[in-house]
């Protein structure tokens, strides 16, 4: 079941960060059926498999988290193998329960951060951004967002249907270039992240060039997501290179296609992070 669980995540290529977290966690559980003479044993079992479904995804810090959780909650913490193994299912559904509340609890901080009438841009496509402005506009918040296409897989268009069925939101679905055009019209840029790693935001690519444009701009940038996703030290972010096949069907010749999923963007061009935990401004 754990190597299918990695060999899943390496191909989850579109699913958000906080998904590919839960589903490790719950992998860990196959550890518990299995036979283990000594509590050492099941340990570095744990140890062996925790690395293993950390190397399958190095770009999403929410994993990277999960895993060193789990594992420094159970390692030298139990007398038997029975207990070892107990200890590791408390912790799994611990570990599970605060990724997905910590999403809603973020979500649910910056819902209250909307203004009526404000107009947001959002690139790409964030769960956590969409929960907080269903929550606005279950509120009464009226919005208008411009949303960017999230090329080349256009999951900003999946973002503009999602609006379009909250009432109370006017989604407005533009190409990727042209968000320096628009953004003079927003009051603000609002996105969600990969992760955040000391002062750099890693996030889907473009995100770093609407961020320095808003920054020219005067246009303040905020980030949503759950506190999981940022880490102070120990994790290596590590950029996903996907298929030349999603900008160019067709092979061109003696043409180098590059295909990066994530940008950095410097800390300093973002002026709040909203978590679980509350607006941190910067």
């Amino acid at each position: 079941m754990i190597d299918d669980t990695i060999e899943e995540i390496r191909e989850m290529q579109t699913h958000s960060s906080s998904v590919v977290a839960v589903k490790a966690a719950y992998a860990l559980r196959a550890l518990t059926e299995r036979d283990h003479a000594t509590v050492e044993e099941f340990e570095r079992d744990l140890e062996r498999n925790v690395g293993a479904l950390k190397r399958a995804n190095p770009s999403h810090a929410s994993l990277y988290n999960a895993m060193e959780e789990i594992l420094r909650s159970v390692e030298g913490e139990a007398s038997s193998v029975e207990a070892a193994k107990t200890l590791t299912e408390e912790t799994i559904d611990r570990v599970v329960d605060e990724i997905e509340q910590g999403k809603s609890r973020a979500a649910a901080n910056a819902a209250e951060t909307f203004e009526d009438g404000e107009t947001i841009l959002t690139h790409d496509y964030s769960s956590t951004v969409l929960e907080a402005v269903e929550l606005a506009a279950d509120a009464g918040t009226t919005l208008t967002a411009y949303v960017t296409e999230a090329r080349p897989r256009y999951l900003g268009r999946k973002t503009a249907r999602a609006l379009s069925d909250v009432d109370g939101v006017e989604p407005h679905l533009m190409v990727d270039g042209a968000a320096g055009l628009f953004l003079e019209e927003c009051d603000r840029v609002v996105v969600g992240m990969d992760c955040i790693v000391d002062d750099v935001l890693y996030n889907r690519v473009g995100t770093f060039p609407i961020a320095a444009t808003a920054k020219q701009l005067g246009v303040p940038v905020t980030v949503v997501g759950s506190g999981a996703k940022m880490v102070d030290d120990g994790f290596v972010f590590e950029n996903e290179i996907r298929s030349s096949a999603e900008v160019s069907l067709e092979p061109v010749e003696n043409v180098v296609i590059e295909n990066p999923a994530y940008d950095a963007t410097p800390m300093s061009l973002v002026s709040e992070v909203i978590t679980d935990d509350g607006v941190q401004t910067f």
